[in-house]
């Protein structure tokens, strides 16, 4: 018997219903992780999630394994590599964002001691867990998510809007927005 899941969860796509099933509302404290997603949400913009999740393999080889080291020292000749990258998005803006935010994460390390300490002091360590239903959708951005990006974006941050910081905060488990008839949602992580 198939378990029932939240609507947005592709059956078509293997890789989307692992990410649904293992990923998605799962809290992370993984630093390369959560540099990885903060990335790959702001790729997302304008574009569906499942886009970026089906390049996730060839972002992770184009950007080094998300090394922020490495990242925050892209050259010009880098940029023109990753631009010529059929794998990935090769939209100019976001893959500055992508070493600007290397750089700032790298100030945030030295000055909170990374992501995970940073972020999860936002829910005080424990991931908020909601209650949507079909009739109730979780909604796009919260007063939250309009902090927590406001935050993010004067530390330097790119690609930090209210609704990516918003779909961020699932992805990583900050939040776990898993419908209540979703077979995830009850789980405790």
């Amino acid at each position: 018997m198939t378990p029932t899941r939240c609507a947005w969860a592709n059956p078509a796509n293997p890789l989307y219903l692992a990410y649904h099933d293992e990923e998605w509302g799962v809290p992370c404290h993984d630093e390369t992780r959560l540099f990885e997603m903060l990335n790959l949400e702001g790729a997302q913009a304008g574009l569906s999630w499942e886009t970026v999740l089906n390049k996730r393999e060839n972002y992770r080889a184009a950007f080094d394994n998300w090394d922020a080291e490495k990242i925050a020292r892209y050259d010009d000749a880098k940029v023109a590599q990753l631009l010529a990258n059929t794998g990935i998005i090769r939209n100019r803006l976001k893959i500055a964002a992508a070493i600007t935010n290397a750089r700032a994460y790298l100030r945030l390390r030295d000055e909170a001691g990374g992501l995970a300490p940073f972020l999860w002091a936002y829910v005080d360590g424990k991931p908020l867990r909601n209650a949507w239903t079909a009739q109730q959708p979780a909604p796009a951005t919260t007063p939250l998510s309009d902090r927590l990006s406001k935050d993010l974006a004067k530390r330097g941050f790119k690609f930090v809007g209210s609704t990516i910081v918003y779909a961020y905060m699932q992805a990583i488990g900050m939040v776990n927005d898993h419908r209540v008839d979703c077979f995830c949602h009850g789980r405790l992580r």
